[in-house]
């Protein structure tokens, strides 16, 4: 299924609560995938709204990372992270 094709359906959804679920359902996802995917030392980005910043996995927690970003240690929920090609 093409992303135009989720879009369209997406948008014919009208009950709040059906987005609402489908939502949190891809955050979960996403964090899924992030911890499946990701490991100590990989290179990624730090997606944000308006920009992202590289940096490096020192450690894997439960539902975030401990990312070293610009010499500073930061905690990261996997949904916000990227890895780095």
């Amino acid at each position: 299924m093409t992303t135009s094709k989720l879009k369209t359906i997406i948008t014919s959804i009208d009950n709040l609560e059906t987005l609402n679920e489908l939502s949190k359902f891809i955050s979960e996802h996403k964090s899924f995938i992030g911890r499946t995917t990701l490991t100590e030392g990989s290179p990624v980005w730090c997606v944000q709204k308006t920009k992202r910043t590289a940096g490096v996995i020192t450690k894997m927690n439960r539902s975030k990372a401990v990312v070293d970003m610009n010499g500073m240690s930061y905690r990261v929920p996997f949904s916000m992270l990227q890895a780095r090609v």
